[in-house]
This record gives structure tokens, C-alpha cells and sequence, in this order.
């Protein structure tokens, strides 16, 4: 079983992928529809780290506290705006492009999570091999003819490369058949 800083620090690291992908929606559909984003931060608080190509570039922070993180744009309801930037604030945009902005950021989280899912399908599944451990001669299993160290390659027809799927099977197939074949 992991430790609790394992489990705090993995859960931080996902915690800051998703809020990036989250935040990178925002900023990407917002540049690409002409608004001005004035700041892009992961995190809140005290700048740990910052990068800005030149005054009129977008300014990138990581942020001490990782617990969020949010797109800045130009908008007149959040203080003066420089006339030349006028025509780029989210405020004077239309409704669908002030739409797709803020959707952006869902729409990124849901596009990570059929791209993980299908990582997740193409390297396959991770999982305890079926192996039976100690059988006892009078039991069910040992009148059967299973012995310690055997694997269970297959259910019913099913191949189960992981006692989930043998379970799962086995489960199904003795709910619906007298007999399983394994």
C-alpha cells in the first residue's frame, strides 16, 4: 500500500495536469479568436516562477499554491484597458466567442481523458496474473484437478489475463451456466 507522500504527490501531479490542460483551453482559444491574455498561471499566490518574451507577450507564472490557476485577459470590467487593445478584450467580443472561450476548458479536460483512456487501451491492461495459490486436496478446486501455481487462461471461452477479468468472468458464466470451463 503506497504512503501518504506518495499518494499526496501523485494526486498533486494529476491534480496539476488537469488544471493545466484546463487553463491551456482557455488561453488557446482565446488567441485564437483574437483576445489578448495578459497572463497565464498555474497555481495562486507568490510567483515561484515566471516567463514573459516582451511587455506586450503573454506572461506565464507557476504559482506557489497548485491548487488552481487561471487565464487573464483583457477585458474593461477589470481595470483601464490601452485603447489599442480595445478591439482584443473579452468584454467587446461576441457572445459565441466568449462562449467558446470559457468552454474551452472543459472541453480540454474531457479531450485528456478519451486521450488517456486510449493510451491506457493501446498499452493494455496492468493487472495480477490469474495464479492460484495454496489448493487443498478436499476442496471443490482440488477434487477438480487445480494445483498451486496454476494460471487461469481462460473462462468459458474468454481469455483473462488478470484476476479481474477471471473473476469478472467466473461471476458471469456460473451466474448463466451449470458448468465453467477453465
Amino acid at each position: 500500500m503506497p504512503s501518504l507522500p506518495y499518494t499526496l504527490f501523485y494526486f498533486l501531479i494529476a491534480l496539476l495536469v488537469l488544471i493545466t490542460f484546463h487553463e491551456y483551453g482557455h488561453y488557446w482559444v482565446a488567441r485564437r479568436v483574437g483576445v489578448k491574455v495578459l497572463r497565464f498561471s498555474i497555481g495562486f499566490g507568490t510567483a515561484l516562477w515566471r516567463r514573459q518574451r516582451d511587455a506586450d507577450s503573454t506572461e506565464f507564472v507557476v504559482a506557489a499554491i497548485p491548487l488552481g490557476g487561471y487565464v487573464k485577459m483583457v477585458d474593461e470590467r477589470e481595470g483601464e484597458v490601452a485603447p489599442a487593445d480595445l478591439p482584443f478584450a473579452f468584454n467587446r467580443q461576441p457572445v459565441w466567442k466568449r462562449t467558446l472561450i470559457v468552454g474551452a476548458g472543459p472541453v480540454f479536460n474531457f479531450l485528456l481523458a478519451v486521450l488517456l483512456y486510449w493510451a491506457v487501451f493501446m498499452l493494455g491492461e496492468s493487472g495480477l496474473k490469474p495464479l492460484l495459490g495454496p489448493v487443498a486436496a478436499d476442496s471443490l478446486s482440488g477434487r477438480a484437478g487445480f494445483q498451486e501455481g496454476d494460471e487461469i487462461l481462460s473462462v468459458g471461452g474468454d481469455t483473462t489475463p488478470t484476476w479481474g477479468l477471471a473473476l469478472t468472468s467466473l461471476i458471469e458464466k456460473s451466474l448463466v451456466d451449470e458448468k465453467v470451463v477453465l
